[in-house]
């Protein structure tokens, strides 16, 4: 007999895959808002930016379902603490395998599941640094560079992610491509300006993926052939910093100089 988990890792269209977790969510108590979405898309463009060598289908699934039974009390620590393992064990119900399930529990470390698996990895970047972009009641959402210094000096300085490397070449990256609407901006910015304007889910789901997916992707193949062009007329600098002076320092000052609480790591 066919599982639930069968049937969404099998459906292949990433819209759909979207369309049945939010029926999914109307049916049954789990988390999915926006910021699953929104999280889903920079983890798909950062797929597909890395080529890293992973079931590409396994993580944009999990993505969705990782965080099913996150909660938004910020002050409930021992619930904090404990989602992602609760998560991992209401997916094991649906049908999933023990691998994925164990992907699902290691978006972060407070299970302390070790040996890591390699897409654990890749979720807790997004999942972090995703989160670092939204306004959350108690601070607005950082900018993406500002993120990128919190997420390797703050939020991961004591633990290993194989990744991160990979990432803030991504984010250098994706913060180069332009989108053109009233005012030009990045995409990461477009995508959290889109975020914020729109309060409806399944509206918030349909601008990300039949608006925002076919621009940025049109213009990330712009770039990519624009840099291609300029490594091979030797028209770059690899040796150019990620990150100004000046930003390092400002973000590391922040780090330094505020109090920051355990709750305010949860993205």
């Amino acid at each position: 007999m066919e599982t639930f988990a069968d049937y969404i890792l099998n459906e292949q269209d990433l819209a759909s895959k979207i369309e049945i977790i939010y029926y999914l969510s109307k049916k049954v108590n789990i988390a999915f808002d926006k910021s699953v979405v929104f999280k889903f898309e920079i983890m798909r463009l950062f797929l597909n930016y890395s080529k890293i060598e992973v079931d590409k289908n396994l993580v944009l699934t999990a993505c969705l379902l990782c965080n099913c039974k996150k909660i938004n009390n910020a002050q409930d620590i021992e619930k904090i603490h404990t989602y992602a393992k609760r998560g991992a064990e209401y997916l094991s119900t649906l049908g999933f395998g023990k691998k994925f399930c164990k992907i699902c529990e290691e978006v972060n470390r407070y299970s302390n599941s070790n040996p890591r698996e390699k897409e654990s990895d890749i979720l807790e970047l997004v999942d972090q640094f995703g989160g670092m972009l939204l306004d959350r009641p108690e601070r607005i959402g950082f900018k993406p560079d500002e993120a990128l210094v919190l997420l390797e000096h703050r939020n991961l300085k004591d633990y290993y992610n194989r990744y991160l490397n990979t990432f803030i070449d991504f984010v250098n990256f994706i913060e180069n491509v332009k989108i053109n609407s009233i005012v030009e901006m990045t995409a990461l910015r477009r995508l959290v300006k889109i975020y914020n304007e729109t309060e409806d889910l399944a509206k918030y789901i349909k601008k990300v993926v039949y608006e925002f997916e076919p621009t940025v992707d049109k213009l990330i193949n712009e770039q990519e052939e624009e840099i291609a062009n300029k490594i091979f007329n030797g028209e770059t600098d690899p040796n150019r910093p990620l990150f100004s002076e000046e930003t390092t320092k400002k973000i590391m000052n922040h780090i330094n100089n505020t109090a920051i609480t355990e709750a305010s790591n949860i993205n």
